[in-house]
């Protein structure tokens, strides 16, 4: 009898075990390298969509900034301009506050003069009055005298 048979020798189960095995190891591997490759162009992906991203909200940043910064100077416009109208509408204010203020004096001074020479020709005319009733008096004066002088006269006599 012959050790070698013509029919195919049949595994043992060890055998069986480790066959399986490599086969599940080497099916692992293939899955393994299958789902890396995945990961890698899902990161890739991934990558180029953040990027995207990335430069959209930049440009959006950029926005913003420059829209805050129009609106910032067309309020800070809008200030100055106010702040301008205000100015010129205190500026007329003041003008013909003064203006008044002048008209005011000047008529003050005018009436101040025309009470001056209203009381200059009162005294005038009272001057001229007194004057005129004096004069009488003054004359009527002498007379007295020489009629007190006459007094003595008459004692003479």
């Amino acid at each position: 009898m012959s050790l070698n048979s013509p029919e195919p020798e049949e595994k043992g189960f060890f055998e069986k075990v480790k066959d399986t095995i490599e086969h599940l190891w080497e099916g692992t591997k293939d899955t393994a390298e299958e789902v890396k490759d995945k990961a890698a162009d899902t990161f890739d992906s991934i990558k180029d969509k953040v990027t995207t991203e990335k430069k959209t909200v930049a440009n959006k940043a950029r926005a913003a900034k420059r829209n805050g910064a129009a609106k910032a100077k067309t309020a800070e416009t809008k200030t100055h301009k106010a702040a301008t109208t205000v100015k010129a509408m205190a500026d007329d204010k003041v003008k013909a506050v003064k203006a008044r203020a002048a008209k005011e004096s000047a008529s003050i001074k005018k009436s101040g003069a025309d009470v001056k020479t209203k009381a200059a020709s009162k005294a005038k005319s009272v001057t001229t009055k007194a004057k005129t009733e004096s004069a009488p008096a003054k004359s009527a004066a002498p007379k007295t005298g020489k009629a007190s002088t006459g007094k003595k006269a008459t004692a003479a006599k």
